[in-house]
Formats: structure tokens, C-alpha cells, sequence
């Protein structure tokens, strides 16, 4: 069995849409085009992938199955093809970002971009917020994902919200003050959460501050101290609180991405596309 590449695109146009209508707007067809497409595929497939009537449409089970390998398939037939369609780049970038960023956000970006730019030299630089913008400025990386704080100029990647997080033990969470642990004075994750507290009235205690997402999360999940985070980087080894056991919402920060003026070259160019993309 060979999967025509034009099916696929239809039948994810229709699974983002959800209508043959709207699908064929979105791959410049007509809705007829778009049903016989459609049926070319199931006759391939050998199985029904939608479920229609005259209002809604759904997946099947093995139009859901189906989605995932259609998904797949045609972003590796368009980075093959975009790779093999421009010019051999080189160069070099350094990147910096947080290590909660770095973890959560960058492992599928980069791993991408240096499929499709296997001659370009990444370099990451892990550090906090506040440390990686005076690099950026002096120049001494080209570009880092960092939390904006006050005028800080950058592109928008996402706005991501804080959560509360917790031992399984909940053992720091019944503590009176309550046993905070903080990112570093000047970031604004620590500034939205002392503001969040303050706001409550919660009597709390600021039991522990670092730079480093994975030392605030160690600290929780030996239950010595509640933290806030962002939502993106919370592991499965604690447990995640809010407003049941009375801790208050915290504004959610905006990621932004920072570029120094002389980092216009062409991989950074690139680079920063592809953030600026694929992390939302």
C-alpha cells in the first residue's frame, strides 16, 4: 500500500477543520474534490476514517490512528524536501534560555533544525532570565528564550501560565507560614509570586531561592517548601495545587525571544523562525 501524500493533506485539512467545506477552502478545492479525495483514502485504507451526517463530522478510530501517522509522514516529506530545496547553510549559533525552557520547549525545535541544517553549529547556554539578556546585549550569544520582565523587547513565543506545585507527602503545604520556594531576586516568575501571595493575605515565608527550576522542584519534592512554576515544565514526581488548597492564581508570564543587533545572520535567521514557530 502507497499513501498518496495529496490524501493525507486533504484528510488532515478536514481533521483541523472538521468539514469537507472548510477543508476545501483551506487546500484550494472544491467540497466534491475534497469528498472523493477523501474516499480514495478510505478506499486505500480499507476502513471508514470519518463519521458523517449532515451537521457533524467526527473520526473514526482508524481515521484517530490514521491522524498521528498522516501527521508524521508528510512533516518529514516537508523537511526532506525543505532541506534538499535551499542552499547548503552554515554557520554558528548560541542560543540561551532557562533550564525549565530549555527542557520543555527546545529538545524538538533543535533536534529539527539540525536535521534540516546539519552544518550549523548550535551552542546552548543555560542560565537565568536575568543573567541571559546582559549576554544578549553585549553580544556575547546571539539570542536566548527569556521570561519578559518590565520593557524587555522581544518577539512573543507563548504566554504561559504559573501553577503551584507540591509534594505528594503534602507535608509544606499545611505549615504555617507557608514554606515558599523562589526563584531568584529580579525574575519576574518570583515577582508574580510574591505579588499572588501578597494579594491572598496567606501568612508564607520565603524558605528557599535559586536560579534553577530543577533545585526549586527538588526542594518540593522533598516537601520542604511549595513552589509556582510555569505549567510547561511541571514533572509527574510532584503534584500540582491551586485554589482548593487556598493558594492564589498567579499571572501568567510571557516567553519571549531576545536577539542581539549583530545576530542577522542566515542560521539565525532560521533558528529564530523555527522558535518562533514550533514552541507555541
Amino acid at each position: 500500500m502507497q499513501l498518496d501524500h495529496t490524501l493525507l493533506r486533504t484528510f488532515l485539512a478536514c481533521v483541523d477543520a472538521m468539514s469537507f467545506s472548510r477543508a476545501a477552502t483551506r487546500v484550494h478545492k472544491s467540497p466534491a474534490t475534497v469528498s472523493m479525495q477523501i474516499q480514495r483514502l478510505e478506499e486505500q485504507i480499507g476502513k471508514r476514517l470519518f463519521v458523517r451526517d449532515t451537521r457533524n463530522l467526527a473520526l473514526t478510530r482508524a481515521g484517530e490512528e490514521l491522524e498521528g501517522y498522516a501527521r508524521r509522514i508528510l512533516r518529514l516529506h516537508d523537511e526532506a524536501a525543505a532541506a534538499f530545496s535551499r542552499p547548503e547553510m552554515e554557520g554558528k549559533v548560541t542560543i540561551g534560555a532557562p533550564d525549565d525552557y530549555i527542557s520543555a520547549m527546545l529538545p524538538d525545535v533543535l533536534k529539527r533544525f539540525a536535521a534540516l541544517f546539519p552544518r550549523v553549529e548550535l551552542n546552548v547556554v543555560c542560565a537565568q532570565s536575568t543573567a541571559l539578556l546582559p549576554q544578549v546585549q553585549a553580544g556575547e550569544i546571539d539570542m536566548a528564550i527569556v521570561t519578559r520582565t518590565g520593557g524587555t523587547e522581544g518577539r512573543l513565543i507563548r504566554r504561559e501560565p504559573m501553577v503551584w506545585i507540591g509534594s505528594r507527602e503534602g507535608q509544606a503545604l499545611e505549615r504555617t507560614p507557608l514554606p515558599v520556594a523562589l526563584y531568584e531576586p529580579g525574575s519576574q516568575a518570583r515577582t508574580e509570586t510574591l505579588a499572588a501571595l501578597n494579594r491572598s493575605g496567606r501568612s508564607y515565608r520565603s524558605a528557599y531561592s535559586s536560579f534553577s527550576h530543577s533545585a526549586l522542584v527538588t526542594l518540593v519534592e522533598a516537601d520542604l517548601a511549595v513552589a509556582s512554576v510555569v505549567q510547561m515544565a511541571v514533572p509527574t514526581s510532584v503534584m500540582r495545587l491551586g485554589r482548593e488548597q487556598g493558594l492564589p492564581v498567579v499571572e501568567a508570564l510571557d516567553i519571549i525571544l531576545v536577539r542581539g543587533k549583530t545576530a542577522t545572520s542566515a542560521p539565525c535567521e532560521a533558528l529564530a523562525e523555527a522558535l518562533t514557530e514550533n514552541t507555541a
